[in-house]
């Protein structure tokens, strides 16, 4: 085996040259998002809040994806750098067993229970209708977005940033086309309505996944998938999900948080519910790229660690808290200087523009302190201490901020909630220090790399 780039290549060479890739493709996915609620949101506030209501579940099937595909990518990295190749081909394999599993669960929600979700949050026979229609196709299809971040994962295990970029380019242009062509019956198409937004969605997993698995099978990588015999192993089960569940909890705690405070913001007014939907699509164009940057350095600190190479870990851990933390002032800025502008993207009423401006400018006071706190949960799951991250991630979009935005709007009324984000990023900020300062002197103080 040739000495892989994520050992030899300068760290902060190779963390752009493994991120880039992944940013821009989430770029393009944010894009997505957001040209997608716009389109929704000329049927009215309605359908409006209706993908916000069912943005938790969107976010927890993504979750489940994301987070066991982490594992799969921490467990192959890993194996790589202390170059075990049956471990990391047996890692990549069960991944697709995985994904199956995963899809299945979310197909019998997606049939027998999303009205029942619906109406727990909304007695609006119009949002509750909008929200099954969109919200059926996207579970009961989700079998395309699960096999895809599989490969993803895969592929950027081995290094390899570029082949999953391209899939997911051009998965998303095609949902960019379908959106406006399906939602609003152009070129000849059927006039489908808030149906045709999840159509285009899951057409573009199609085509990404389709992709994925050509380059996958039809190229030589360092990992192979191997079908023929397979025995479906306990123990690289384990491996996967000692990271991958945390990984899950840690990307689920954000669909309970937005559950959450739908919940809170529902009391005050259903345009405060819309805001929030129009927010988390919105920074998705500042965490995307972040979350980019963290697809491309998890191999290179598993690897190195694998390698028990001390120098190339911290400098790269150093270098991608340094780039994220950038990445995030410059969102803050532009958050600051033009919140009325991006609420006039989304239709937004009177009440709905009132509300949203001075929501935009406190909830972007959170990004520069969410960097570290995300660099940190990175790390931590690709030495593989996923309760380590998930601790982190409790702290950071649990535990303190839904008690705190409770308090806030009880005492000081609906604009004092959204001061909860910054407050909760802040005070994680501390314990994430002292996880980061305990995990250098139990492992990495006197790592050494064996002759």
């Amino acid at each position: 085996m040739t000495e892989n780039k994520m050992g030899v290549m300068s760290e902060g060479r190779l963390l752009l040259s493994m991120s880039v890739p992944a940013m821009l493709s989430m770029l393009i996915q944010a894009f997505y998002n957001v040209i997608d609620s716009i389109f929704v949101a000329q049927l009215g506030e309605d359908a409006l809040t209706a993908i916000s209501l069912v943005f938790p579940v969107q976010m927890l099937l993504i979750a489940v994806g994301v987070g066991t595909g982490v594992g799969i990518n921490s467990l192959i990295a890993r194996r790589l750098g202390e170059r075990d190749i049956e471990s990391a081909n047996d890692a990549a394999t069960h991944g697709f067993i995985l994904a199956v599993g995963n899809w299945i669960i979310f197909a019998i929600f997606g049939l027998f229970f999303v009205r029942s979700f619906l109406s727990a949050f909304s007695d609006s026979p119009a949002v509750i209708e909008y929200g099954v229609q969109y919200l059926s196709i996207i579970t009961v299809f989700s079998l395309f977005l699960m096999i895809q971040l599989t490969i993803e994962k895969i592929l950027q295990a081995t290094g390899n940033m570029i082949l999953p970029m391209i899939c997911s380019l051009i998965g998303a242009v095609v949902k960019i086309i379908l959106n406006p062509v399906l939602v609003f019956g152009l070129l000849g198409a059927p006039e489908l309505g808030i149906s045709g937004a999840a159509i285009a969605t899951v057409t573009g997993n199609l085509i990404t996944m389709t992709l994925g698995l050509i380059l996958l099978f039809g190229r030589t990588h360092d990992v192979s998938i191997r079908f023929k015999g397979l025995r479906i192993k306990a123990r690289t089960l384990k491996d996967i999900y000692i990271v991958g569940v945390p990984a899950i909890a840690i990307q689920s705690i954000a669909s309970v948080m937005v559950a959450g405070l739908n919940v809170i913001l529902i009391e005050y007014s259903q345009a405060a519910v819309a805001v929030l939907g129009v927010y988390f699509r919105l920074q998705n164009f500042v965490f995307m790229p972040v979350f980019g940057m963290m697809q491309g350095a998890m191999p290179i600190f598993g690897y190195n660690f694998g390698a028990k190479r001390k120098d190339r870990l911290v400098r790269s851990f150093k270098w991608t808290t340094l780039f994220a933390a950038s990445l995030m002032l410059a969102g803050t800025v532009i958050f600051l200087i033009f919140p009325g502008a991006f609420m006039e993207l989304f239709n937004a009423s009177e009440e709905m523009m009132a509300i949203g401006v001075r929501a935009l400018r406190v909830l972007s006071l959170c990004f520069v302190p969410a960097a570290f706190g995300i660099t940190n949960s990175t790390f931590f799951q690709a030495l593989g201490h996923g309760l380590l991250s998930l601790l982190v991630s409790l702290l950071r979009q649990l535990i303190l901020i839904l008690p705190l935005a409770w308090v806030l709007g009880h005492f000081f009324g609906l604009d004092a909630i959204w001061f909860a984000f910054p407050m909760a990023e802040g005070l994680a900020i501390i314990a994430s220090a002292w996880l980061l300062y305990y995990l250098y002197k139990k492992e990495i103080k006197d790592l050494k790399e064996q002759p």
